[in-house]
């Protein structure tokens, strides 16, 4: 994999990871546009989310420090919180890990992914929409995630499993839902990010790393997108939060409707092109061969004489 390729990964990743879009989907939209089809590269495509996990703590930072330091002292805002993303962690670890092989067999491609863009954006525009008929926006704290909400979360976050659902998208759509702000929902799910993106990670390094490390130019093309994912994650999550309080989740619902829809055009197209290209070869050939049935039958009848 070319170190250049892998700067395009670490670019997409970083601008699509925090954004309500799906990083994966587009990763995967990508690699197909690049030619990734080996095991390197499906496993690239989720490694390389580290990069932004770490976004994540350096942004949150101080968030995280008091936290911790909370949790320490026992503080029950801080243990609630803690808790709330350990709660929210758990369902989709599970269903991951059960499934992961079967995921990663069977949705990691176009077709599937151009149809999660196109079902989430549909529900974003539809959540948005009936937002805006509600005067109660919502929740604006983090500490107002108490742990039903956060079960709802982490119950939503399992339909991210599916590439190109987004685990941004869930999450935040799902702490709506709960009562959460946009902007609470969002801060959630950074931080949830942390644990979940972070796990998802070790648990493909762990059983795929070396086929990585060991294909052509793996630990440059690694290296390479992890320091590209973080710096682009790093600069997105500020925008974006400055973004949903202004104008929420609506025009990303749109895109994602757009995007699935071209995908799927040219996806059904690719795969109806062979057949076509089949049979117009077959279509061209019949003629050809009824010709030569023909001759070949001309040439046996002129060889016996005709009978009265």
């Amino acid at each position: 994999m070319f170190w250049f390729d892998a700067v395009l990964l670490g670019v997409l990743e970083g601008l699509t990871e925090f954004l309500p879009v799906s990083s994966t989907g587009h990763l995967i939209l990508l690699g197909a546009w690049l030619g990734h089809e080996s095991e390197a590269a499906k496993t690239l495509d989720i490694v390389i989310q580290l990069g932004a996990v770490l976004a994540v703590v350096v942004y949150f930072r101080e968030r995280l420090a008091v936290t911790v330091r909370g949790i320490l002292r026992r503080d029950p805002d801080s243990l609630r919180l803690a808790l709330a993303i350990v709660v929210a962690f758990i369902p989709a670890a599970l269903v991951g890990l059960l499934f992961h092989k079967a995921i990663k067999a069977y949705l990691f491609g176009p077709g599937p992914v151009a149809a999660a863009l196109i079902a989430g954006g549909i529900l974003m525009v539809a959540v948005e929409a009936m937002r805006r008929r509600q005067p109660d926006q919502g929740s604006p704290r983090l500490e107002d995630v108490t742990l039903p909400r956060a079960a709802a979360i982490g119950f939503a976050q399992c339909f991210a499993l599916w590439p190109g659902a987004s685990r941004s998208m869930t999450t935040i759509v799902g702490g709506q839902l709960s009562g959460l702000s946009t902007a609470a929902a969002a801060e959630f799910s950074f931080l949830l990010a942390i644990p979940t993106l972070g796990s998802a990670t070790i648990f493909d390094l762990a059983k795929n790393g070396r086929t990585l490390l060991e294909a052509p130019g793996g630990p440059a093309a690694l290296g390479v997108g992890l320091a590209v994912s973080f710096a682009v994650a790093l600069l997105v999550i500020a925008v974006f939060l400055r973004y949903l309080k202004r104008y929420g989740l609506a025009p990303f619902g749109w895109y994602r409707i757009a995007l699935g829809a071209v995908v799927l055009w040219l996806w059904f197209a690719s795969r109806t092109a062979p057949v076509e290209a089949g049979a117009a070869a077959a279509g061209t050939d019949a003629p050809r061969d009824i010709a030569a049935a023909d001759d070949d039958g001309s040439a046996r009848a002129g060889d016996q004489p005709s009978r009265p």
